[in-house]
C-alpha cells in the first residue's frame, strides 16, 4: 500500500469483518436498548418534568459515552495487560482518547502486537454505551428531584468508577471474575453498582409531590402513557440479543463460542435462554399484576426474568432458565412491597436490581455450582489457567457485595461534595410547578 511501510493483511480478512459487525451489531442492540429506557421513562415521568426528565438522560447518556471514550475502556482492558505481565497504566495509555491503540487503523498494527484490533476498538462504542446506560439508569432513581448539575457531576463520577468495575467484575481474568465471580451479561458493574449509588442519593432528595399524598399542585401522580412504557420494554427486548452476541468470543475452529467468562457455550443456548427468561418472568408478573390489581408488575414481570438469567445465560440450560425466571418476579415483588409500604420513592432500580439482580446472582451460584470457567483460552497453567476457576456461591455474594457496596460508596462521597457544592436536591415547589414550564418554558397538558 503507497504511504504505509508495512501492511498487515491478516488484520483487515473476511473473518475479522465478519467478527467486527457481531460486535457492531451489539452497539446497535445497546442503543435500541437506550431507546426503550427513554420510552418507559416518557410513558412513566409526569408530563409537567416529562421532556426535562428525558433530556437530563439523554445529556447524562452522552457525558458518559464521552467520558468512557476519554478513559473508560482502558480500565476494562487493563485485565489482559495484567495477565500478560504489564500493568493497568500501560492500558490506561494505550486506550484512552489519544492513546496509540485507540487512535491506529488495524491494517497498520502488527498482531503480534494486538490482533483483532479494529474488534478492540469496536469495543470501546460497545462499552461507552452501556456506561451511558448506567447514567440513565440512575436518573429513573432520581428523575424530577436531583439538579441537573448534580447528576452531570455524578455521571462523570460514576462513568470512571463503573469503569474500574468492569476491570473486577465482568470478562474472564479481572480479580473477581478471575476468583468465580460469574456474571456473563455484567449486571454487577451495569445495574447493581448505580442501584447503590442511588440507595444513599433517593432517602436525601425525598419523595416527589403527589407520589404518595396528595399536594396542592398535585393532587396525585399520574403516568401519562403506560402503554409507551410497555412499547419502552418491547424495544429492549428487540436489541438485547444483539448483545449477547458481543458477550461471547468466537474462537478457531471458525464459529466456536465461549462466553465472555470462559464458560462452555452456544450461540443457540445463550439466545434460547434469553428468550425463555422474559416468558417466565412476563407469566409470573401477569399472575401478581391480577392478584394485587397492580399494573406495574406486568411490566416488572418480563424484565426480572431477564435480570434472573442474565449472569448466566451462557450456562444454563432454558428449561433452568425459565424455572429460574419464574421467580424472580417475587423477588421483585417483595423489595417493591416493602419499600413502597415505608414510603421510599423508588420504583424502579430496587426492586430490579436488589429484588431481581441479588437472587440472578444467588441462582447461578446454587444452580450450576461447579461449573468451569474463568481464566483465558491457550492458557494451560497458573492462576490464568483457562476454565481453573468454578461457579460457587460465596464468589456471587461477594461479587454482589462488592458491586452495591462500589455505589454505596460512590454515592456517600459525592453527596457530601454535592451538597457543599452545586446543591443536591429540587425543591418541592419547583417540583410540584413542573421543571418544563420553569426551565424551558414548556407547558403540558394536564400538568399532572
Amino acid at each position: 500500500m503507497e504511504g504505509t511501510a508495512t501492511f498487515f493483511a491478516e488484520q483487515v480478512t473476511l473473518n475479522q469483518l465478519v467478527q467486527n459487525l457481531i460486535y457492531g451489531s451489539g452497539t446497535v442492540g445497546a442503543l435500541m436498548v437506550v431507546a426503550g429506557l427513554l420510552m418507559i421513562d416518557a410513558g412513566t415521568t409526569r408530563s409537567g418534568n416529562l421532556y426535562n426528565s428525558t433530556i437530563e438522560k439523554m445529556v447524562g447518556f452522552f457525558i458518559g459515552f464521552t467520558t468512557y471514550f476519554v478513559i473508560g475502556f482502558g480500565f476494562w482492558a487493563g485485565q489482559y495487560y495484567i495477565m500478560g505481565g504489564a500493568t493497568m497504566m500501560d492500558s490506561l495509555k494505550d486506550w484512552w482518547f489519544f492513546g496509540a491503540l485507540s487512535n491506529a487503523h488495524a491494517q497498520d498494527v502488527d498482531p503480534a502486537v494486538w490482533p483483532g484490533l479494529n474488534t478492540f476498538q469496536i469495543f470501546i462504542f460497545f462499552l461507552a454505551t452501556f456506561a451511558g446506560i448506567v447514567n440513565v439508569l440512575l436518573h429513573f432513581a432520581v428523575s424530577e428531584r436531583m439538579k441537573a448539575s448534580a447528576f452531570y457531576v455524578t455521571c462523570v463520577v460514576a462513568t470512571v468508577v463503573s469503569s474500574v468495575l468492569s476491570w473486577a467484575a465482568w470478562g474472564s481474568v479481572g480479580p473477581l471474575t478471575n476468583a468465580g465471580f460469574h456474571d456473563f451479561f455484567g449486571i454487577g458493574f451495569v445495574y447493581i453498582f448505580p442501584t447503590g449509588i442511588a440507595m444513599v442519593l433517593v432517602p436525601q432528595l425525598g419523595k416527589r409531590p403527589g407520589m404518595f399524598s396528595p399536594h396542592p399542585k398535585v393532587p396525585s401522580y399520574k403516568a401519562p402513557s403506560i402503554g409507551l412504557a410497555a412499547v419502552g420494554l418491547l424495544t429492549i427486548f428487540s436489541g438485547l440479543p444483539m448483545v449477547i452476541l458481543s458477550c461471547l468470543f468466537f474462537v478457531d475452529p471458525e464459529a466456536y463460542a465461549i462466553s465472555v467468562t470462559m464458560a462452555d457455550t452456544s450461540v443457540g443456548i445463550a439466545f434460547n435462554n434469553y428468550g425463555i427468561s422474559w416468558a417466565g418472568g412476563a407469566i409470573t408478573g401477569a399472575i401478581i399484576s391480577y392478584r394485587t390489581k397492580n399494573y406495574i408488575y406486568l411490566l416488572f414481570g418480563p424484565l426480572a426474568g431477564y435480570v434472573s438469567g442474565a449472569p448466566g445465560f451462557d450456562v444454563y440450560l432454558p428449561w433452568q432458565m425459565f424455572l429460574v425466571s419464574l421467580g424472580a418476579p417475587v423477588a421483585c415483588w417483595l423489595v417493591y412491597e416493602f419499600t413502597y409500604k415505608r414510603q421510599i420513592d423508588e420504583h424502579k432500580l430496587f426492586p430490579l436490581f436488589i429484588g431481581a439482580g441479588f437472587y440472578a446472582l444467588v441462582m447461578v451460584g446454587l444452580i450450576k455450582a461447579g461449573t468451569p470457567r474463568g481464566g483465558y483460552i491457550g492458557i494451560e497453567e497458573g492462576i490464568y489457567a483457562y476454565q481453573h476457576g468454578q461457579i460457587g456461591i460465596v464468589m456471587q455474594l461477594v461479587g454482589f457485595a462488592v458491586c452495591l457496596g462500589t455505589g454505596i460508596l460512590t454515592g456517600l462521597i459525592l453527596s457530601v461534595i454535592l451538597k457543599a457544592t452545586t446543591g443536591l436536591r429540587v425543591s418541592e415547589e419547583d417540583q410540584a410547578e413542573g421543571l418544563d414550564k420553569l426551565k424551558w418554558g414548556l407547558e403540558n397538558e394536564g400538568n399532572g
